[in-house]
């Protein structure tokens, strides 16, 4: 006989660890971050226990199940669409109280809920003391302390997941308004007499809320005509009394929020100067010159990785040279074309090979910094920072967040502009995420300001490169202005962005993740694409025509265009056969500018001074 396989849920808040308890109960690998909305799609893995199998669905982080953002949208339309067996709600030990009207609306959808309080560690340094058991009483549901970054605990949680789901017990943690709740009865009793396969109570809440979304996943239109006469007498009643649409949803999260404070009051104990160490830093980089700081910060990330990259890429370019040069031997002895050598080691290898040793080391050590800085909680206070500006410049404040994002990579920002919910605003933080230079740009910055700077003066170098990016969000900010009183008009929309703790991030196991997941990724692909564009220089510089190579005769076609953009053909045109690899702009130029066959290096910044 097959075992039955159970399908849960993953909710919580953003920023709780819920990501960490998904690698933890899967052995699966998502990234894990320290700031709202990392997850923004759901992810799925597998776990067995006691010869059960059970499969696990990581929701969007969101504080509520409500469908008003997109990200809530997303988690209720799963518990309409696809209802769990269970739902584990993860809650931070430090917050419990912010993290429990989450649960306590889960417990409305599903008769199965654990109440997985997560980092349990930090609780412990920071003297919170949590009464599990009277926490249990109090939501009526079973509740678990682990700490998932370090495997405690977990063997429990599954325990308790097997428990309830032996034994599932539904019940009431929330009544509302008297009015509401009366309604709310009857609608919920109707509602069970149609054998809805989720919690009625649930629905009906959300009905009696006019939240449309629901209406059309429950497929009102296909429902007994009397349950939809109802609902409209219920709804006209409720108004009669002065019960409008945003006062039900008012006193809906009253309510709840009300019956969390409740339920911490009694079972969390929190001393006065508990988060103290996160005050003073705020005053710090959130202070009068917390943007100041947020620049010398950029500086020094920006100065280990050009400290830490010169030796590894020199060392790279030698070995790939060696390298070329034995597959030219290779070559030679088969009695291979001299053409097709050309095209395959100096067109195609010797491409991909400047593409690999130009971007790994910066990769290598940016990312990791990078990722440091997003686990320790900065990134998200960076993204506070930018938030005024960007307001007064008419964009939303989530824009903020993927121009950090596309700091890493400018797919990865423009992937995360579905988080604002605005289609105006998210075209503009679309547009706009290009003008912060992304990683893969930052090698060609850093040796462009070794040109402007003589020497190895490699804190001015991280300087100037520093401002460029301080430059990129400024014209962030112009770009956005312009297309909001422009082209793109309309209301600003609110922006709730909320601060984590400041925690020690886990070095080892970021530097490794962040390489594997990140570096190598991003290498990969650029690589994929800097070969095929190896090839197509290659035969544009040694095809020739009665006026010169093809890469020439190209270049002078585009020249009085360029001209007029302030630039020469030749440097035009590395731009555009530089689209699908920034990294090859440079060695373009130079090829073009001394007729080479081949794709130049830019070893010696001081010869290459010479020549631009």
């Amino acid at each position: 006989m097959e075992e039955k396989s159970y399908q849960i849920a993953l909710a919580g808040n953003p920023n709780v660890g819920k990501s960490t308890v998904f690698n933890a109960l899967t052995g699966m690998h998502q990234h894990t971050g320290n700031w709202a909305g990392k997850t923004v799609e759901q992810a799925k893995g597998m776990f067995m226990f006691h010869m059960k199998h059970f499969e696990l669905i990581d929701l969007p982080g969101t504080y509520s199940l409500h469908s008003v953002s997109a990200e809530e949208r997303a988690a209720l339309e799963y518990f309409f669409k696809t209802p769990p067996d269970a739902v584990i709600v993860v809650c931070d030990a430090c917050c419990v109280e912010r993290n429990l009207p989450l649960a306590l609306e889960a417990a409305e959808l599903c008769p199965c809920v654990i109440v997985c309080v997560n980092l349990m560690d930090e609780a412990k340094q920071k003297g919170i003391q949590i009464d599990m058991e009277t926490l249990q009483n109090e939501l009526q549901m079973p509740v678990v302390g682990i700490c998932a970054r370090a495997g405690e605990g977990l063997d429990g949680l599954l325990e308790a997941l097997e428990h309830v789901l032996e034994a599932p017990q539904a019940n009431i943690p929330v009544h509302y308004e008297a009015d509401i709740e009366a309604r709310l009865q009857i609608l919920t009793d109707m509602l069970k007499e149609q054998s809805v396969g989720f919690a009625a109570r649930g629905t009906a809440l959300r009905l009696l809320a006019e939240e449309s979304d629901v209406g059309t996943w429950l497929k009102m239109e296909e429902m007994p005509p009397h349950i939809t006469t109802h609902l409209q007498e219920l709804l006209a009643n409720l108004k009669k009394n002065g019960w409008d649409q945003e006062c039900i949803q008012d006193s809906i999260t009253l309510s709840i929020m009300e019956r969390a404070d409740q339920i911490a009051a009694k079972a969390v104990r929190i001393p006065p100067e508990s988060d103290r160490k996160d005050r003073i830093l705020d005053d710090i980089f959130l202070g009068k010159y917390g943007g100041i700081v947020m620049l010398l910060l950029l500086c020094f990330v920006l100065w280990l990785t050009i400290l830490g990259t010169n030796v590894p890429s020199a060392m790279l370019e030698s070995l790939f040279s060696v390298i070329g040069n034995k597959l030219r031997d290779i070559l030679s002895t088969l009695h291979t074309p001299e053409a097709l050598t050309g095209f395959l080691i100096d067109g195609i290898y010797h491409t991909t090979a400047w593409v690999v040793s130009v971007m790994l080391p910066p990769m290598a050590v940016f990312f990791p910094f990078f990722t440091l800085l997003e686990d320790a909680g900065y990134l998200p206070r960076a993204a506070f920072l930018l938030d005024k500006p960007l307001r007064n410049s008419g964009a939303c404040g989530k824009q903020a967040l993927t121009m950090c994002m596309g700091l890493g990579c400018n797919a990865c920002g423009v992937t995360g502009c579905r988080i604002i919910d605005s289609p105006r605003e998210r075209l503009i933080a679309v547009l706009t995420n290009v003008f912060m230079p992304c990683n893969g740009r930052f090698p060609m910055l850093i040796f462009l300001a070794g040109m402007l700077i003589s020497g190895k003066n490699v804190p001015m170098q991280a300087g100037i490169t520093a401002l460029v990016i301080a430059a990129g969000a400024g014209i962030t900010c112009a770009v956005s202005a312009f297309l909001s009183k422009t082209l793109l008009r309309g209301e600003k929309s609110a922006f709730l962005l909320e601060l984590p703790p400041y925690r020690k991030p886990q070095i080892g196991k970021t530097f490794v993740r962040s390489l594997l997941d990140r570096t190598i990724f991003v290498l990969g692909r650029a690589a994929a694409v800097a070969a095929p564009a190896g090839a197509v220089i290659w035969l544009a510089s040694n095809l020739q025509t009665e006026s010169g190579s093809l890469l020439q005769c190209i270049a002078d076609f585009l020249d009085p265009a360029a001209k007029w953009l302030g630039m020469d053909g030749m440097i035009l045109l590395a731009f555009l056969l530089g689209l699908p690899a920034n990294e090859t702009v440079m060695p373009m130029i130079l090829t073009g500018y001394l007729s080479q066959s081949a794709m130049i290096g830019t070893e010696e910044t001081a010869a290459m001074r010479e020549i631009l």
